[in-house]
Order: structure tokens, then sequence, then C-alpha cells
């Protein structure tokens, strides 16, 4: 029984295995997070696509090219390391990322819902602009990326267990753990850059 369910799900599991490798590589602010990152997202467009989610189908797309975007900016860390560490946004930044995703998310939403047989048009919508948005978060070493992607995983796992993508359900679950994780050690980071440059 294990066996066949390996057998029948098997791009799946390779999926999560590679995106939990680019979540601990990414804690421990390892360039090599970005290559995990982008075998998952190549093999998660296939299951999103099957599974009707379109909107985060075609995300994986972005996280491929956010993939290589984020593999190009952490590799600058080397030769400019004290220009690139954990920072953080100001509240004003916070408004107008927070605006545009609710803002593209109502206007997905609006379409897919018109012109696609999308399962949850709005939810896909908000969970995919949100991504988005928190990759290049990632990308630039933003603290509080870690705060996007806790709301935007919750919420995915009500996604993912609605389209019965019962490891992926699991999967984002213990992303929230990790997640938990990141924010501590980057936090731990980002007060230790501080005192070195005060």
């Amino acid at each position: 029984m294990i066996f066949n369910y390996i057998v029948q799900n098997w791009v799946e599991i390779a999926a999560v295995i590679f995106a939990i490798l680019y979540l601990v590589l990414a804690v421990k602010q390892n360039i090599l997070c970005w290559i995990s990152g982008i075998l998952s997202s190549i093999l998660y467009f296939f299951i999103m696509r099957s599974a009707g989610l379109y909107m985060e189908a075609y995300l994986q797309i972005f996280y491929v090219f956010m993939g290589f975007y984020g593999w190009s900016q952490w590799k600058k860390e080397a030769i400019n390391k004290e220009n690139f560490v954990v920072h953080t946004w100001s509240k004003l930044n916070h408004f107008f990322a927070l605006s545009i995703i609710l803002l593209l998310s109502f206007l997905s939403g609006t379409l897919l819902s018109s012109f696609t047989d999308s399962a949850v048009p709005f939810l896909d919508a908000f969970v995919t602009w949100g991504a988005v948005v928190a990759t290049y978060m990632v990308a630039k070493k933003l603290l509080e990326n870690w705060l996007y992607w806790l709301v935007i995983d919750s919420i995915s796992i009500l996604l993912f267990i609605s389209r019965d993508l019962w490891l992926t359900a699991c999967l984002f679950g213990l992303y929230i753990v990790i997640i938990v994780f990141g924010f501590r050690l980057w936090s731990k980071v980002l007060k230790e850059n501080n005192a070195v440059s005060s």
C-alpha cells in the first residue's frame, strides 16, 4: 500500500523533499536553497495544474525565475558581504506591499472566477500574490519575509486540503514550524549586524 502510494505520487513526494530542503537552507542563509527551490517549483507546476490551481501553477514559473534572481542576489553577498545582510522594511513599504497583494488578488480572483474553472479563485490568487511578494523579500534578505510566509502558508494548508493535496498540506504544516525558527535565527543575525555597525 505504501509502495503504491509512492509510485503514484512520486512527483509530489520529490517536490516536497526539495521544498523542505529549500526552506531549511534558506533559514541557514545557504545559497543552495535557490537550487532546491527551482527543482521543487518545476515539479509543483505540474502538480498544481493537474489540481486546477492555476494561479499556484503559474506561480511556480515565477519561483523558477526568482530562484535564479535569488541566487544572483545572494551570490553578491560573497563579494559585498557588508552591504547585503538581513534588514527590515519601513511601515510604508509594508503598506504598499499589502495593498498590492490585496488589489492584485481581487483582480486576479475576479478574472479566474469569470474565465476559468478555477477551484478557489480568490484564495488561489491571494496566496499567489502574497508568495510573489514574500519570495522577493527572501531574495532581498528582509526579516519580515517570515511573517508574510506564516500567513500565506497557513492559508495554503486550507487551500491544499480542499484539493486533496494532503502531502503538500502536511509540507506547509512543517513550513510553519521552520518559519518560526527562521524568524528567530534571522532576528538574531539582524541584532548581531546592528550591534557590529553601531
